[in-house]
């Protein structure tokens, strides 16, 4: 029993006739509000013995702002910009496609941001009370609870701006969170002190409890503390309708949808709790663990990568001609190095060695232009698209993070590189052409990190300006 990733992605979301539509209410936090790009001012000129004016940007002792940037289909709401979805001006039209890097104005540092299939979450560590916030699809509350205006038993199946997300915490002014995770229908979000909490559709268990016959997961409250592990958990990845759990001590569990054995746990079940995994994983540190289709991945201490699950586009083909592993095993890599991260979309992989030089294998536009679609082995894709040269020689890509169908690398510069399929403007480039080569996308700022989801991104980004 096997589902097409790729195919999945073109499954149409189109909340212009919603049954229930959060537009502006009061529980939006008046902190978070809605902005197209800041202008820069410039101060009068400093003088000095020169006769030429010399312009200050920005004050010697000017602290970074953090920013958050939005792109990609905004009819699901989860770009969080409302005007885009519902204009608030009879001149302006319905904005379907932003198709570059767009301000979303937070007052709180976002630390955290990811991106579902049709929803973004995103998090600040702060130690406020509101410290996660949604947006987009939430038919299956994978953004908890959003009740109406109209009735306080009703839920919003769409929200279209940033909302708080209530988390059941025992000490609320006191626990930070750390990470948060989407997947087709569900949402981990990773806690310092308390845990991890899951959100949305528990049909198989991704949600990491008990499985209720016939449960509607529209307006739900349940918002799920997840017990079972062996140590605290410091990473949380989320597949299509799988969860994956790293902890400290470098083991990984996973619940979830099994039929492609994405779960790792030696069969083909649904599992409704987390369950440790063995294979090649017994007695290996982990330190990284990624998954968004139904393949997933594990990158060790020693710079070793394991995988499992769905293999239908040769993204496990290095030990298998099987479309299918249902338990870890170490992919022998030759000339890859030592891996240090490692990113896995629906049809296609790519790991980042510690010289900082990415490699691609799988199905998929991978980067290396439109003759390579298929490959088994992996493929270093040039530095020199990156950035590097003989006037920049030390560039290194620092993050890899894959959506559905495409690619996204940052480098120690701060600078943004995409690639892929460009599924309804998801790359940034500022057209719907796919890209066959990293691209970079002009962003005002150092990006920190990146969500990709199935048709959006969200970027976080550190600014002097």
């Amino acid at each position: 029993m096997r589902r097409n990733c790729a195919g999945i992605a073109q499954k149409s979301i189109f909340p212009m006739a919603f049954p229930c539509v959060r537009l502006c209410t009061r529980h939006i936090t008046k902190k978070l509000q809605v902005c197209g790009y800041a202008t820069l001012k410039l101060s009068r000129p400093q003088e000095k013995s020169s006769s030429d004016p010399v312009f200050q940007y920005v004050g010697q002792h000017k602290k970074p702002s953090h920013k958050v940037f939005v792109w990609g289909f905004s009819f699901t709401g989860a770009l969080g910009i409302p005007s885009f979805v519902v204009p608030d001006s009879g001149r302006k039209k319905p904005r379907k496609y932003q198709l570059t890097p767009y301000r979303l104005e937070t007052a709180e540092q976002i630390t955290s941001a990811a991106c579902g299939y049709g929803f973004t979450l995103i998090a600040s560590s702060t130690k406020d009370s509101s410290k996660l916030w949604g947006m987009g699809l939430n038919k299956d509350s994978q953004l908890g609870f959003q009740r109406t205006q109209e009735s306080r038993h009703r839920s919003y199946e769409f929200v279209l701006e940033p909302s708080p997300v209530a988390l059941p915490l025992v000490e609320p002014l006191q626990t930070r969170v750390v990470q948060v995770a989407c997947g087709r229908a569900h949402s981990l979000v990773l806690t310092d002190q308390e845990g991890v909490f899951s959100l949305g559709n528990n049909a198989y268990g991704q949600c990491g409890r008990r499985i209720v016959e016939d449960e509607v997961y529209s307006g739900s409250h349940i918002v799920h503390k997840i017990e079972g592990f062996s140590s605290k958990v410091v990473q949380v990845a989320c597949g299509q309708d799988h969860s994956l759990f790293l902890t400290e001590t470098g083991k990984v569990f996973a619940c979830g949808w099994g039929a492609d054995g994405q779960t790792g746990l030696g069969h083909h079940n649904i599992c409704s709790s987390p369950v440790e995994l063995g294979g090649d994983l017994a007695g290996v540190e982990v330190q990284q663990i990624s998954t968004y289709g139904d393949c997933s991945l594990a990158v060790s201490t020693d710079g070793q990568l394991y995988g499992w699950g769905n293999s239908e586009y040769l993204q496990l083909a290095s030990v298998t001609e099987a479309t299918q592993i249902n338990s870890p095993r170490r992919l022998p890599l030759k000339g890859c190095g030592k891996v240090v991260q490692a990113a896995c979309g629906g049809t296609q992989v790519a790991v980042l060695n510690e010289n900082g030089e990415v490699f691609v294998w799988g199905y998929g536009i991978l980067g290396k232009g439109p003759n390579l679609s298929e490959t088994s082995v992996p493929e270093k894709i040039p530095p020199a698209l990156f950035g590097r040269s003989e006037f920049n020689p030390s560039v290194a890509v620092t993050r890899i993070r894959c959506g559905l169908n495409h690619f996204a690398a940052v480098t120690d510069r701060g600078e943004l590189f995409v690639w892929g399929k460009n599924v309804r403007g998801c790359l940034g480039i500022g057209k719907r052409d796919d890209q066959y080569f990293p691209w970079r996308v002009t962003v005002p700022g150092q990006v920190v990190d990146v969500g990709c989801g199935v048709d959006h991104m969200v970027a976080l980004v550190k600014s002097l300006l």
